[in-house]
C-alpha cells in the first residue's frame, strides 16, 4: 500500500512540474490579440489556459493530500532501534594496562 502511494505521489509531482512548465505566462496573451503566432495553437489564443490551470490544480491537490497521507503513515511506523539510539548504556570497560594514561610520557626519550 505504501509503495503504491509513493508511485502515485511521484507521478503527481511529475505531472505538476510538467503542467507548470507547459503553461505560458500572463503576458503571453497580449501577443495573440495583436495577431501574433499564439493564436494558431491547438487550443486557440486562450483555450488552453483554463484546461491547464484546472489540471494543475487537480494534480496539486492530489500531491498535497498524498503528502499528508504518506507523512501520517510514516509517523506511525516504529523502527527497530540501532546500536546508537540509547547512549546512556556505558561502553565496555577497557583494561587499564592496554591504554596509556594521559600525560604519561615515560616512553618518549629525552
Amino acid at each position: 500500500m505504501y509503495e503504491i502511494l509513493l508511485v502515485i505521489y511521484l507521478l503527481a509531482a511529475l505531472a505538476v512540474i510538467g503542467l507548470v512548465l507547459v503553461q505560458q505566462g500572463k503576458g503571453a496573451d497580449m501577443g495573440a490579440s495583436f495577431g501574433a503566432g499564439a493564436s494558431n495553437t491547438v487550443f486557440g489564443s486562450g483555450g488552453s489556459g483554463n484546461f491547464l490551470t484546472r489540471m494543475t490544480a487537480i494534480f496539486a491537490t492530489i500531491f498535497f493530500i498524498l503528502s499528508l497521507v504518506l507523512g501520517n503513515l510514516t509517523a506511525k511506523q516504529t523502527e527497530a532501534g540501532g546500536e546508537y539510539d540509547d547512549l546512556s548504556v556505558p561502553v565496555e570497560q577497557v583494561q587499564s594496562g592496554d591504554v596509556p594514561a594521559a600525560g604519561n610520557n615515560s616512553d618518549i626519550p629525552n
